[in-house]
Order: C-alpha cells, then structure tokens, then sequence
C-alpha cells in the first residue's frame, strides 16, 4: 500500500511553518489584530455605557483606524504584500457576484429569523434605534471587513507562519 502523502501532519500536530521571518512587526500585528477591537469596544462599555451618535463615530473612526494600522504593519513593518493575507487573490468582478449572492441568501435568512424571533422589540435592538440607519449599515459593513481582516486574513495566517498548525491557529 502507497502512500502518496506520507508527510502529511495530522490534523492536532504541528505543521511546518512557512518560510517567513517572526519580525517585531509579526507580533505587533498579531496584537492589534487579536486585540484591537476587544479593547476598543470594551473602552467604549467602560467609558460610554449608552451609545451615541457622536460615540458610534468615534468607536467606527478607531476600528477603521486599527485595520489601516494593520495594513501598514503588514506592508511596511512585514514587507509582505496583501495577498498573503487573501486580498487580491481573485478577480473582483467574481467576489462581488458572489458577495451579492451571499448577501441576498443572507438577508432573506435573517429577515426569517427576525420575524419568527420577533427580533427588534427587545432591549438590544432599542440602542440601535438611536442611530441613523446609514451609521448602522456602515456598522455592519465594517464588522464583515474588520473581522475578516483581522481573523481569517491576518491573525490565522501569521499564526500558522510563526509555527501552529492549522487546528490551533483557527481555534485561537
């Protein structure tokens, strides 16, 4: 019996890290990409426990902040460029048919579960109703671009460079 990938790790052991240096820049990405929005937000339930117009800017400002500062990381501190984190790995005409696709499903998901929840009469959704409705689709934009930023595309793929396997690095 043959076996064409002997080598292969198994799923909990360590895989071999790619050929990539653990700069200071590594780490300090690491950190703002695992840890930014945690701060930020948790600053915000301290400092601002009712959330305003001029609060919701300023928290969106800083997040949109922290990713930009997680670009520059990633291409002056790292060197790298924005594929190795995902960005410009496919034709953009393709992403957005497909964002579309997704987004459509999604919302008729969403709305289903809203009416069969009777979501927005409870007391997280009174907050919102406070804001704009253009604030709130910006809110909602940024969590899917951050977040996909910040986990998927930075934070797991660092920490596989830096010597985890696949298993831990999603699992942190």
């Amino acid at each position: 019996m043959e076996a064409d990938n002997i080598d292969a790790p198994f799923p909990l052991m360590r895989e071999r890290p790619a050929a990539a240096k653990n700069t200071r820049a590594t780490w300090l990405g690491l950190f703002v990409s695992l840890f930014a929005m945690v701060v930020i937000r948790q600053a915000f339930v301290f400092f601002v426990p009712e959330i305003t117009f001029a609060a919701a800017i300023v928290k969106e400002t800083l997040i949109w902040a922290s990713a930009a500062a997680l670009l520059v990381i990633l291409r002056r501190g790292e060197g790298l460029p924005f594929r190795s984190i995902g960005l410009g790995t496919c034709r953009w005409w393709k992403s957005i048919a497909w964002g579309f696709v997704i987004a459509v499903i999604s919302a008729a998901v969403a709305l289903g579960l809203a009416h069969l929840t009777s979501y927005g009469n409870g007391p997280g959704s009174a907050a919102f109703e406070k804001l704009p409705l253009w604030l709130i689709t910006l809110i909602v934009i940024r969590a899917g671009v951050v977040e996909e930023l910040f986990y998927r595309g930075y934070a797991i793929e660092r920490l596989r460079m830096i010597g985890l396997g696949r298993f831990w690095s999603v699992t942190i």
